[in-house]
């Protein structure tokens, strides 16, 4: 019997949902045949057969969540000639030896977070438990051991007279909830806001071209923004290229695909990528390589609502351009009142890479890029 593990998709995440499957106990399948969809960060991916044979066992259902490297399917009487890479734990943990003796053994397996908060608040890793699979320390467990985890507060409609059943996180909002807890546990945010005056523009519309022009001459005149940065060694890196996450509100939840290079495109070229992701979104079927390895975040939320706003920055990311709704606005013109159209803008960006300096360089050559008249 071989069993198949699932494997790591690259998304970041240590788990994936079964949505269906495509074979069944007892059939014999070949190779490369479909096997089943999953959807991990945002994502619905097919994997396919890897192992030629008779299907012994399925170890999950519809609807199921799986870690990432636990048994997924058990195949009997089948030849290996084709197969995944399975990523183990220890890929997307961190691991150090602990302790102050010398020839000590002891190494402790923690999520990059925690230990992080570890350094930063002076807990050893020798003296916490993990509460984690195979005794992967937390972040949960760091705060316990340094006595900082408060009590959860009561919650009526959790209770069992309150007649409502919460309902698990999936797919996209499952992937949302682990972006945002990383941004709000890793980045020290902060946020610049001002307004752009479009209103000569000779062609109206089109705001997201305009707004990925902006900040690709904003970064040619302030490049600390596109950048990633890693707390553990305190280091920064520069990219000579522009990935652009922009968020797409879609009704499964928020994707946030990558425009690959987007300072090598024409306009045409810059709204056509949109336009395709967008689309790939909505169809639940953007890959996972368009997922990740994002240098810079946009997000047009005016669209909607809103004015201004505190975009969040997904680490390792340093900003986030948020654009709020166009409207008229009562602007001073010489001794006369005009209205004008201008478009609200929130820069945030973390401090512990980005001087406050910068960011305000950064927006100041959006601006002047948006208010150009076409």
């Amino acid at each position: 019997m071989t069993t198949f593990k699932l494997p790591d998709l690259g998304e970041g995440l240590a788990e994936a949902e079964i949505i269906e499957w495509h074979v069944r106990v007892g059939e014999r399948v070949v190779v490369d045949q479909p096997m089943v969809s999953v959807e991990t960060a945002k994502a619905v991916v097919e994997l396919p057969v890897p192992f030629g044979g008779m299907v012994s066992a399925l170890h999950a259902a519809a609807g199921d969540m799986v870690p990432t490297g636990a048994p997924l399917i058990d195949f009997d009487s089948g030849t290996v000639v084709g197969s995944m890479p399975v990523t183990s734990e220890e890929e997307f943990v961190d691991t150090a030896t602990v302790g102050g003796g010398r020839g000590t053994e002891m190494r402790g397996r923690a999520v990059p977070v925690a230990r992080a908060l570890a350094k930063r608040l002076g807990v050893d890793l020798a003296t916490v438990t993990g509460s984690g699979r195979g005794g992967l320390i937390t972040l949960d467990d760091v705060l316990r051991q340094a006595h900082l985890t408060p009590a959860p507060p009561a919650s009526p409609w959790m209770s069992p007279q309150s007649g409502l059943t919460p309902a698990p996180l999936r797919g996209a909002r499952r992937a949302m909830a682990h972006s945002m807890s990383l941004a709000r546990d890793q980045i020290a945010l902060s946020t610049v806001c001002d307004d752009a005056d479009i209103n000569r523009w000779t062609a109206r519309g089109d705001y997201m071209v305009r707004l990925m022009r902006a900040m690709i001459a904003a970064w040619r005149a302030e490049p600390a923004l596109n950048a990633a940065y890693d707390p553990v060694d305190n280091s920064r890196m520069l990219f000579k290229h522009i990935d652009l996450a922009v968020a797409v509100d879609t009704p499964a939840g928020l994707i946030v695909p990558v425009l690959r290079g987007i300072e090598t495109k024409t306009p045409e070229e810059l709204r056509a990528a949109l336009t395709a992701q967008k689309d790939a979104a909505h169809q639940r079927s953007t890959s996972a390589g368009d997922l990740r390895d994002f240098t810079l975040m946009l997000s047009n939320f005016g669209t909607l609502a809103g004015r201004y706003g505190i975009p969040l920055v997904v680490p390792p990311a340093v900003a986030i351009l948020g654009a709020g709704k166009v409207r008229n606005d009562a602007v001073v013109v010489g001794e006369a009142i005009e209205a004008h159209r201008r478009m609200p803008l929130s820069l945030s960006f973390d401090h512990r890479c980005v001087t406050g300096a910068e960011a305000c360089r950064f927006l100041a050559a959006v601006i002047a890029d948006l208010e150009r008249p076409d």
